[in-house]
Formats: structure tokens, sequence, C-alpha cells
């Protein structure tokens, strides 16, 4: 199937969806992928229009050149943002606002997600990493919570995160270490869930991400709603939701079609954009 380009607004931001995935690279490999002020808001942009895209049923999230994402811009902070002149009440009210729209919104997006990481991910660059459902890193490829070196406490949930997937202990040394991880340790400890060779790492991203794109997407909307709320919630209410999920799941196309499919032994042609909901 041929890509579609999509306009995202920047160049420092390119989009196309291919086979019902939406493929989004941050595209400032001169510096590393970092967040800036035209390449975050059309990430935003782009998260906010495929909450409600059914055409697309997965996400990948990369970075050009040899990383995924560095972070915030340093050359920004320190009082040379072009912020200064707001209160503390408001830069406060604006980073809650913006870390909502961004990791906010991916961690909750319908379609599952996942990041791609060709090279380091520091920072907030990890924070989006981690906000994503499933992390693929190029066995070259590093993380670091990297807010000692500038002297930050962390934004974007990565406290959250973090502490979900590698325990509080680990979390804390992580954090106050800023040490780097290799991939083969980020995979050890939970970080991320697949290490492969660099040059595969594009190519076995599209590959599960097709693969979920092709599954049934409304099935594994519930999947992941049944997830999210079994992380802040106590085990019976987590069983009363999965009943009322399964059900709606069971009474939906789809379900039919997976039975008919395994009774006759092939492949099930689930719902795709025109029919998903």
């Amino acid at each position: 199937m041929t890509a579609m380009v999509l306009d995202t607004g920047t160049d420092h931001l390119l989009a196309r969806l291919e086979d019902g995935v939406l493929v989004i690279t941050l595209n400032r490999p001169e510096s590393r992928n970092a967040l800036s002020d035209e390449l975050s808001p059309a990430l935003r942009r782009m998260l906010a229009a495929a909450a409600t895209d059914d055409s697309i049923g997965a996400l990948v999230l990369t970075g050009t050149g040899s990383a995924f994402c560095a972070g915030g811009d340093v050359k920004g902070m320190g009082g040379n943002s072009s912020k200064k002149s707001m209160t503390a009440e408001e830069r406060i009210a604006d980073l809650q606002h913006r870390q909502r729209a961004l990791t906010g919104a991916l961690f909750t997006l319908p379609q599952p997600t996942i990041a791609a990481l060709p090279g380091p991910a520091v920072g907030a660059g990890l924070a989006i990493a981690l906000a994503c459902d499933i992390r693929i890193a190029a066995a070259s490829a590093f993380v670091s919570t990297g807010y000692r070196r500038v002297a930050l406490s962390g934004d974007y949930g990565l406290s959250w995160t973090m502490t979900r997937l590698v325990g509080t202990a680990r979390a804390r040394e992580f954090m106050f270490s800023g040490e780097r991880i290799e991939a083969e340790r980020a995979e050890r400890v939970g970080l991320v869930n697949r290490v492969v060779p660099d040059d595969e790492l594009q190519d076995a991203a599209m590959a599960m991400a097709r693969s979920f794109a092709d599954g049934p997407r409304v099935a594994q909307r519930l999947m992941k709603e049944n997830l999210e709320l079994a992380m802040q919630t106590d085990f019976f209410t987590a069983l009363d939701n999965e009943a009322e999920q399964l059900v709606k799941a069971s009474a939906h196309p789809d379900h039919g079609e997976a039975v008919r499919a395994f009774i006759e032994k092939r492949q099930p042609v689930f719902s795709k954009p025109d029919n998903v909901d």
C-alpha cells in the first residue's frame, strides 16, 4: 500500500499513514530531535487528530537520524525561554496544559502505540517513549532521565510511568543518578519491550504496528481501557469493568468473524475504518 504523507504544519515533524499505521517522526536531527516551539505543538495537533481518526489502527512514534528525542532544547532553558515573562502560576498552568495535550494524549490514545528508538531517549524524550504502550529499541540506543544534568525535577509524567514500569527503587535510582541506561539493560529492567539490530528497527516496529492495525480494533481499544483502569483501581473494580468490556466486545461483529475464522481454519478479516465503531 502506498503511504499517504500528512501535513503537520512544520518540517520539524513528519507524518504518514501506511497500511492503517500512523507513523510520526520527530525531525530535528541536528539537535537530536529535541522538542521545540514548532515540533511540540505540531505533535500535540497530530495526537489530537489521531484520537478520533478511525482510519488509524496503530501509531509508531520515532525520530530521524541517530536519536529518538533528547528532551527539551537546553537553549531554551535557564531563563532563555520565550515564556520568561509569565508569572509562576501562569507557567505552571501552561506546562500542565502542554503535558496533558502531549504525553497525556499519547497515553490515552485509543489505538496501540509503539515508540521506535533509533538512539537516545532522554528527559522529556524518555517520558514520551514511556507514554507509549510498547517500546522497541535499536541495539545502540540508550535512555536516561537526564534531569539531574539540568537541575530540573522531571516532567511529562516520567515519575508516574517509570515507577510503574520498573518499581519505585529503580525509578528513584534512575531519577537521582541520571545515568545512561543501555538498550539491553533497559530491556532487562522493563523500560523497553524489545531490542533489535539497528538496521531492523523500523521494519520491526512497522511489522508489529501492522499486526495491531489488522487486528480486532474494538477489542484492542477495550483491552487498553482495561489495562489503564487496572493501574488505578482495586482488583474487584477491575473484574467488574472487564465483564462490561467483554460483553461489549462479544456483541461486535469482529467477535463473530474471529469465531468463524477459527472454526474454518483461516485468518480472520476484521472491521476496517468505515465500520470500526
